[in-house]
């Protein structure tokens, strides 16, 4: 399997956000839901409108640890949740196929961030990337690696370090600063 990476610049986030924006609507929220809950890809694409609807918090059960999570939703993901689940039932999935009515696949999911990342010049981006990106953002805006490793239910805080491309930033840093031999 490939290692995916955060998407570290604000700027790129942007820019693929305008570039699923113009793919389609589902796209680009799929990437803001991402960037703005932390979940994994496989928690989110079962979604359906009633699991957010006028909520204050979405209340997940983690397929890869079967233990279930109260995920506050943030002011940004609230806003866009409204916008995008207006005129939808509640029992429709957030990120339904056009073709099938059930939700986008994690393959499809995984090619429509590829795509987008393509286009605005990124690599070692996937659909795990969104994750990734939350938790790289969350700990440079609040330095708390023990929070950011109980949200990720990790077992150590250099796990989450090293999940979310610290700790290849303070190599490539050293590496720079070392600057070589002659």
């Amino acid at each position: 399997m490939k290692t995916v990476q955060p998407i570290r610049n604000h700027a790129k986030i942007q820019e693929i956000g305008n570039v699923l924006m113009h793919n389609s609507y589902r796209d680009y929220f799929l990437f803001i839901f991402g960037i703005n809950s932390g979940l994994r890809i496989s928690d989110i694409l079962p979604l359906k409108v009633k699991d957010v609807k006028n909520k204050n918090f979405l209340i997940a059960r983690e397929s890869k640890t079967g233990k279930e999570r109260r995920i506050p939703m943030l002011p940004v993901l609230k806003e866009e949740i409204e916008k995008y689940i207006a005129g939808m039932k509640l029992e429709d999935y957030l990120f339904k196929s056009v073709r099938t009515r059930k939700p986008i696949t994690r393959i499809q999911a995984y090619r429509i961030l590829r795509s987008a990342a393509e286009k605005v010049g990124l690599e070692e981006i996937g659909s795990h990337s969104l994750r990734k990106t939350f938790g790289y953002h969350f700990y440079q805006q609040t330095k708390d690696v023990a929070m950011l490793q109980e949200i990720f239910n990790h077992s150590s805080p250099s796990i989450t370090l090293r999940y979310i491309g610290i700790n290849d930033d303070m190599i490539n840093e050293a590496f720079i600063k070392f600057g070589g031999l002659r």
